[in-house]
């Protein structure tokens, strides 16, 4: 999520953390000793040292984040109160990447309650923690084999696929979906045994940490776990620990403490160590922080308008249309029921802007008639929320099978800058034409967000369109230099855009006007305001 942390059910990004199985041939069958085998691993537990409540135990992911996300709930609405912010300048371009933490250290250390901590202390969304038990190698049938009877080594760099591991990373630091499953960090955790085993993986870490942890504790640790969770036997534990496991360790694990930054003895116990690698990551962030807003109130605002622009022609019906929405007298009946009229003919001339192809049916007196199709092959709606899903409708009426995604973005009140909250886009979107819906643009600080969200997850800036009811000039500038090949369709454009990010002459806010919910005092046109602190 990562996930805001966000919430997403079709193609999330971040999501809540898939369980990534374990290797093929991993997981032993269990025994018939199985009952006596909980019991030994009960007798452990007073062996290993006291640890505080409340941590679960540990399961492969590859991603984890904090499972709900901050909000602040009033009687009329929620809001989300932590947001990604942006991730991009003002050209549109990624201007900072993800901080990229490293965790290390022996079998059963502790690395993974360590990453935990950490992003519990951390208190900022968008935070994904990569572990490189979802990178292990897929077995042939003969290691399957071996592994079926603890004689595989799991504990070897040649089990971990590095390439694999390294291009997610890369992703990940550039802000790019991974697998339609991973998306949006602010900072990433990679955790594992060989974190610090390849050069080209170390360059990608801005922060190394090993965790390390006295090996007696490790082995009760692995005993309890592969005993209780895994259904192996006490024998069969101790057999691998003794032949692969503390060999590998003593070779290729404890030789790479020496290219850590920080040592963290004692693993979840060291809280000292925990809050010192916090402040450091919360200074970093700190310094990348970026201003876009800003930068868009000032830049390219003197030039014509982009020949991606196409506005609706201005016929006496669309002004008539106009007049009545913009009207701060008319009644919310009259109001939702002319923009509906107006979301039609947007999302009408908007198609016409679509790629088509010459083609040939027959008719039902049995005749040819040459006429054009759809030459794409599928269309995607995504509306910025919440303004933007009234458009909807009007799409779904238009295109059948019309399939919808969503992103929530809202402006942080203390900052002014968007902040990404949640999104939910369909899979395979990279290949689809996508029409992106905002009833108001004015800054263009909240589009830019969302084209570069669908750039980010593969869609070609050329397949994407803008569509709004309204756009200020200032927000048609902002789009278009960052986005030229983006194309930018309206039914008005409105000359100036006040100290408030307000169009003028404008329309008022459109999600409160539509859906009769009070004004946020000072919120821009284009976006919900997010209340922070």
């Amino acid at each position: 999520m990562a996930a805001p942390p966000a919430r997403a059910d079709a193609d999330p990004s971040p999501t809540s953390p898939p369980t990534a199985r374990d290797p093929p041939g991993r997981q032993a069958e269990k025994s018939e000793t199985a009952c006596e085998d909980r019991s030994n691993a009960e007798s452990l537990d007073r062996l290993l040292p006291p640890v505080g409540t409340g941590h679960s135990p540990r399961k492969r992911t590859t991603s984890q984040c904090k499972s709900e996300p901050p909000l602040l709930r009033t009687s009329k609405r929620t809001i989300y109160t932590a947001g990604r912010p942006p991730w991009y300048n003002e050209h549109g371009t990624q201007s900072k990447e993800a901080f990229a933490i490293g965790l290390g250290g022996g079998s059963a250390s502790g690395k993974t309650t360590v990453a935990r901590m950490i992003i519990e202390a951390l208190d900022v969304p968008w935070v994904v923690l990569l572990s490189m038990d979802s990178f292990y190698k897929v077995l042939t049938e003969q290691q399957q084999e071996q592994a079926a009877h603890n004689n595989f080594n799991f504990d070897h760099p040649d089990a971990f696929d590095f390439d694999l591991i390294i291009s997610t990373l890369k992703k990940l630091k550039q802000g790019k979906s991974v697998k339609k499953t991973l998306y949006g960090a602010n900072v990433i955790i990679f955790e594992g045994i060989m974190a610090f085993a390849d050069k080209t993986l170390l360059e990608l870490l801005d922060m190394k940490i090993f965790v390390d942890t006295d090996s007696d504790i490790r082995l009760v640790r692995r005993l309890r776990r592969d005993i209780s969770e895994r259904g192996r036997d006490i024998e069969g534990v101790i057999k691998q620990y003794n032949k692969f496991v503390k060999p590998s360790f003593d070779q290729y694990i404890q030789p790479t403490m020496r290219l850590a930054d920080i040592v963290v003895p004692r693993g979840s116990g060291n809280t000292v160590a925990i809050d010192l690698i916090v402040q450091h990551v919360h200074s970093q962030l700190e310094e990348r922080e970026l201003s876009v807003r800003a930068a868009l109130a000032s830049a390219h605002q003197c030039h014509p308008l982009p020949r991606t622009l196409s506005v609706l022609k201005s016929t006496p019906q669309v002004r008539g249309m106009h007049t009545i929405i913009r009207d701060k007298e008319t009644s919310r009946d009259e109001f939702i029921f002319y923009s509906k009229r107006l979301m039609r003919l947007l999302i009408e001339h908007a198609l016409s802007f679509l790629p088509f192809q010459d083609c040939v049916v027959r008719t039902p007196q049995g005749q040819d008639y040459a006429g054009k199709c759809y030459a794409g092959k599928q269309i995607t709606g995504v509306s910025i929320l919440r303004a933007g899903e009234t458009m909807e409708p009007a799409l779904r009426a238009v295109c059948k099978d019309v399939r919808i995604g969503t992103i929530l973005i809202q402006t942080n009140q203390l900052t002014g800058e968007p902040e990404l909250h949640y999104l939910r886009l369909p899979k395979d979107i990279s290949d689809d034409h996508v029409i992106l819906m905002d009833c108001t643009v004015s800054t263009g600080a909240a589009a830019m967000m969302a084209v570069r969200v669908l750039l980010d997850h593969d869609v070609p800036e050329d397949k994407i369109f803008l569509l709004s009811l309204l756009m200020a000039e200032m927000g048609v500038h902002s789009v278009a230099y960052a986005f030229p090949r983006v194309r930018i369709i309206t039914t008005a454009v409105d000359k100036r855009v006040n100290d408030l990010f307000r169009i003028i002459p404008g329309i008022g806010n459109f999600g409160d006007r539509y859906f009769g919910t009070d004004a946020v005092p000072d919120g821009s046109d284009e976006e919900e305001v997010a209340y922070t602190g």
